[in-house]
């Protein structure tokens, strides 16, 4: 499953938090890259108006979920680091992972996070395990 109709079936039964409490939307999905969007909202602001840190992580870690699972393979992240570099000036937010390294079991991803206007807002990286993967 490497289309964008079995990917958002797939993750809407089982990503509830990001799908259904962030609203996260997956927008693009290939081999070992996703790109997920989110349109910011009241509930994803902090008193100050700007977006919360966990928005933002939460984003970058659905965006390297989608780019690794399906129905035969299972990815847990071992280790994710975020740099926070800026707070978003748009409405809306992408995260893009892209496969950087596979070996058999361990794979390592980048995840850029940025606003619709190009504003880099956050860089990830996680390292990530297969637990499961079938044929």
């Amino acid at each position: 499953m490497k289309d964008l109709d079995s990917a958002a079936a797939f993750f809407e039964a089982t990503d509830k938090f990001a799908v259904e409490v962030m609203g996260a939307r997956i927008e693009e999905v290939g081999e070992g890259f996703a790109a997920v969007g989110l349109e910011l909202e009241g509930k994803h602001r902090r008193v100050d108006d700007a977006v919360q840190g966990g928005v933002i992580f939460t984003l970058g870690d659905y965006a390297f979920a989608v780019a690794t699972n399906d129905e035969r393979t299972r990815v847990v992240s071992l280790s994710n680091t975020i740099n926070f570099h800026r707070q978003p000036k748009g409405k809306r937010l992408l995260a893009e992972a892209r496969l950087e390294s596979l070996g058999n079991t361990i794979q390592s991803y980048l995840v850029r996070i940025s606003d619709e206007l190009g504003t880099l807002v956050a860089t990830m990286t996680v390292t990530g395990f297969t637990v499961r993967k079938q044929s």
